[in-house]
């Protein structure tokens, strides 16, 4: 990652390990004017807790339902376009007004997961997931399966960001990284079975049977979430903060009065529109190219996950090696060649090998802007990293929108090249 981005990122990066310090009550604080305190918070490895360990376990699983949620209408976008006699810009909506609804709610869901708890605000979300997605399932027009993924990203959208908040609450710096790579495991699956079930069943039973199979999860995680904020003692609300019983814009105010959260949220707006922009349109590639299925196509995808999974499992050796900022400038470079790997392809064997690198270098420069939003605002974390979110989606709903005349109207090609050039 070059983008004028290194020096900004450096500073991004080390400002924060240069001025922080221990509270004495098991987490790291920045220089700010007041101290912040955590209750009950871990300062050995959290996974040695069993409650803890299953508490994180739970908020995975999460994870896992909504960003499947994300990426399960990408492979079934010329269907859907077919059915309902549109193109692929007008289908793509599903998927653009999805991200759209996601990233806006992410303030609203951050500023009151600080306020009731965020662990009971996640199983709240999950559990309200359902109805949009059986809406989807039942929706008997493009505009109606529209509003209908609108409503499903206004519930999903507190699920990811408010997890991240609560293991920002409830695990010391030091160790927040490697807990972070593991949460992220239920994302990285996630969004390779979303576009994995969304091409299996359009391509069987039909696309609506992929939003009722969902909904049963969402159903499922949710119910066994709510239970977990009931009877685990780890997942009681446990911020609390000068800014806690503050209004939401007096929280968002003291986000953005921070330079080094500024500079986050606008690399997290530009990797979301570089990344997944594009990738909404790999599954139509491949069918419109290659004429193989759209199961297949969405299969080939799951290489991204395989390189997400190869980053968790050597996460703590990689980061102890070159350093956050090195993380970040590594992951943007294999995000640059696999875009280019992808623009070049003459035959669909080499898709899988262009995935596998963006996921690599997708998640070592994520999971280090996760780790940074975490502590960006200790004050206000869950208003925080909601808009580390926020920013992110929005940045997909953009990508998604761009990137959607530039396929209709330029090519795969044009697409993917142009991605690798605005990337370094």
């Amino acid at each position: 990652m070059t983008w004028r981005g290194a020096s900004l990122w450096r500073e991004a990066t080390n400002g924060p390990n240069v001025v922080a310090r221990r509270t004495g009550h098991g987490d790291i604080a920045h220089n700010s004017r007041r101290p912040i305190f955590y209750k009950n918070a871990v300062v050995t490895t959290p996974f040695s807790d069993p409650h803890h360990a299953r508490a994180i376990t739970l908020l995975s699983l999460a994870a896992f339902a909504s960003a499947a949620s994300v990426r399960l209408c990408d492979p079934m976008l010329p269907e859907l376009a077919r059915q309902f006699s549109a193109d692929t810009t007008e289908a793509a909506r599903v998927v653009s007004f999805f991200a759209i609804a996601y990233g806006l709610l992410q303030a609203f869901f951050g500023t009151l997961g600080d306020r009731i708890g965020k662990y009971r605000l996640i199983a709240l979300c999950t559990l309200a997931s359902t109805v949009g997605t059986l809406a989807a399932a039942c929706a008997t027009s493009l505009d109606g399966l529209v509003a209908a993924r609108f409503l499903t990203g206004m519930t999903a959208a507190g699920v990811i960001p408010l997890a991240m908040a609560w293991i920002g609450d409830t695990v010391a710096y030091e160790h927040r990284q490697a807990t972070l790579a593991r949460f992220l495991a239920g994302q990285i699956i996630g969004l390779v079975s979303g576009q994995f079930i969304g091409g299996l069943f359009t391509d069987t039973l039909g696309w609506r049977w992929s939003f009722i199979f969902l909904a049963i999860i969402f159903a499922g995680v949710g119910w066994h979430v709510l239970q977990e904020s009931r009877h685990n003692p780890h997942a009681k609300q446990v911020h609390t903060s000068h800014l806690s019983g503050s209004g939401m814009l007096a929280q968002v105010g003291a986000v953005f009065a921070t330079p080094w959260a500024r500079i986050v949220l606008a690399i997290v707006f530009v990797e979301g529109m570089l990344v997944f922009g594009p990738m909404a349109f790999v599954p139509s590639f491949l069918h419109d190219r290659f004429a193989i299925s759209l199961t297949t196509a969405a299969a080939m995808i799951a290489a991204f996950g395989a390189g997400g999974i190869v980053y968790i499992t050597f996460a703590r050796r990689i980061l102890q090696r070159i350093g956050e900022a090195g993380l970040a400038s590594i992951g943007g470079g294999l995000l640059a060649v696999a875009w280019l790997v992808m623009a070049m392809e003459q035959n669909w064997q080499w898709t899988p090998l262009a995935t596998f690198l963006a996921g690599l270098g997708y998640y070592m420069l994520h999971n280090t802007l996760q780790t940074n939003a975490t502590q960006m605002t200790p004050a206000a974390r869950g208003t925080a990293v909601s808009l580390f979110a926020s920013a992110f989606f929005l940045g997909q709903s953009c990508g998604v929108f761009v990137a959607a005349r530039v396929f209709n109207q330029s090519g795969s090609v044009a697409l993917f090249a142009g991605v690798a050039l605005l990337l370094p």
